[in-house]
């Protein structure tokens, strides 16, 4: 069972139990699946233990330290982990945050549980609550962070393997990067599918668009079963692409920056130790979070490490997903560049929408406010239902 990340609003979820992983076949080169390979790199670490120090390829721990090192010429794999705070400055609710946390706000539907609404037993019998609050944050409804924008900037200038994201808000889309640029982990909107095993006829983003404000619950035109977004519900399976994607990309990456996310929800939390030992990660998020306890530290396998002395390749910086990003750009000296894209495209996003152009990215350039829209992509407006291939529109 594993958390869908927020149905729409991308947000993360307390799970009700761990999330099991579609079988797929191993990776071209791999003969384990992803628990043996996690468990043959914990031996070798163990049996590693009298070993001297993990090469540190940052000259500072620092964000100063972890811009020179992506303007190296070493650093040509970034891999970006995200959650949902890289959503809420978009006006997209996160789960857990106390009074305004998705949670905390769905007591109107009168569920037996918060997570209720998200679980695949209780939406088969009552999809009401769901489809209901899907109307209220709606893919499209939304324009995308400068933290979405600066992750396409990292594809334009061809650092970005791949994003791994929780979210299901479709944002990533919006802002431009494509379905081979991403891999959701706890699935996605833009595609929905009929419940009945024997039938799985698909559905478009627009279909099922029409349907949910028009107050209608799906039902497959074929046989009138429940049709249902292909997020993943407590009680699915994870994609298969999550995990044999990850034996591809995670031995290569070269970076790993994690956003947003509070690290807590199974598989997707141990991600961060599947890249290469010397690999540095940078957390940009308000609080520190992976980080492991005192004796998985002392073997050497546990998560993140920001403060002892065996410190060596991981960075925090603690604060919105949107200033991190606006920080990091200006190290690299890419801060105008990407004001100026965000500026851009959310007026064109506006443009479409029939609406005026904000304000909002120039306040955000200097100092106030926590919000970034739109990016450039090639002076057009990214799609607002949700970018690239939407599958079929019946």
């Amino acid at each position: 069972m594993s958390d869908p990340e927020a149905p729409i609003s991308g947000a993360e979820a307390d799970s009700l139990q761990e999330p099991q992983e579609e079988e797929s076949s191993p990776a071209e080169g791999s003969t384990e699946d992803p628990e043996m390979d996690f468990l043959r790199s914990l031996f070798a670490r163990m049996q590693g233990l009298g070993s001297g120090p993990v090469e540190q390829v940052l000259d500072e721990l620092s964000l100063e330290g972890m811009a020179r090192y992506m303007q190296s010429g070493d650093c040509k794999n970034i891999i970006c982990m995200v959650g949902a705070g890289i959503s809420t400055s978009a006006g997209i609710p996160d789960f857990r945050s106390p009074g305004t946390g998705l949670y905390s706000n769905l007591q109107k539907y009168d569920l037996p549980c918060p997570e209720a609404i998200f679980e695949i037993g209780y939406f088969k019998q009552h999809p009401e609550p769901f489809f209901t609050l899907a109307r209220e944050l709606y893919p499209g409804q939304f324009k995308p962070t400068v933290c979405h924008y600066f992750m396409c900037m990292l594809k334009e200038k061809g650092l970005l393997r791949r994003c791994y994201t929780q979210n299901i808000d479709t944002l990533e889309r919006v802002a431009g990067l494509q379905e081979e640029d991403l891999i959701e982990a706890h699935g996605t909107f833009h595609t929905s599918h009929c419940l009945n095993f024997l039938c799985r006829e698909e559905y478009g983003l627009p279909w099922m668009k029409e349907k949910i404000f028009s107050e209608e619950i799906p039902k497959c035109e074929k046989c009138n079963s429940l049709v249902k977004p292909d997020i993943v519900f407590f009680g699915e399976s994870l994609p298969a692409r999550f995990s044999s994607s990850l034996r591809s990309d995670f031995p290569r990456c070269d970076l790993l920056i994690i956003m947003g996310t509070s690290l807590s929800v199974q598989p997707f939390a141990s991600l961060v130790m599947k890249v290469p030992p010397k690999t540095p990660r940078l957390l940009i998020n308000r609080e520190k979070t992976g980080e492991s306890d005192s004796l998985m530290s002392f073997m050497g396998i546990g998560g993140m490490d920001f403060d002892s002395e065996k410190a060596y390749r991981d960075v925090a910086f603690l604060g919105s997903c949107d200033d991190g990003c606006l920080a990091l750009a200006e190290k690299l000296g890419w801060k105008d560049e990407l004001v100026a894209m965000v500026t851009r495209q959310h007026a064109a996003i506006d443009a479409l929408e029939g609406g005026g152009a904000s304000a909002s990215m120039a306040n955000k350039s200097s100092g106030a406010g926590d919000k970034g829209e739109g990016p450039e992509q090639k002076d057009k407006p990214a799609d607002q239902s949700g970018a690239g291939e939407r599958g079929k529109e019946d």
